[in-house]
């Protein structure tokens, strides 16, 4: 089973970045597809970005499309997500969650079935 740990988070102001981490332990991680997901204040879970096993595909969601990238390294068993020029509605608490998705499921938050415990990303001046 693969476990996963969230880091990077932290307060950055109206048109920071900060990059993200999803570090992985465990046996087959590289048979997993990898999602994030935020949840914000009084907000159900969102999808963020998710990215496939291989890392050859890559789905966003489309309020951080062109701001957010995610990326993978599987030799790190890591999963990483990069975000740009960041805003108040982009504070959440992030989580990453792994599973194997088909196209149709990959933005839903039932196709992965492991979770990191999150880490809070808060966007204020």
């Amino acid at each position: 089973q693969v476990q996963l740990g969230e880091s990077g988070g932290g307060l950055v102001q109206p048109g920071g970045s900060l990059r993200l981490s999803c570090a992985a332990s465990g046996s087959n991680y590289r048979n997993y597809d990898v999602a994030w997901f935020r949840q914000g204040p009084g907000k159900e879970r969102e999808f963020v970005a998710a990215i496939r096993r291989n890392g050859g595909t890559t789905y966003y969601a489309d309020s951080v499309k062109g701001r957010f990238t995610i990326s993978r390294d599987n030799a790190k068993m890591t999963v990483y997500l990069q975000m740009n020029n960041l805003g108040p509605e982009d504070t959440a608490v992030y989580y990453c969650g792994a599973g194997s998705a088909i196209t149709s499921t990959i933005r839903t938050s039932g196709a992965y079935t492991r979770w990191g415990q999150g880490t809070q990303v808060t966007v204020s001046s």
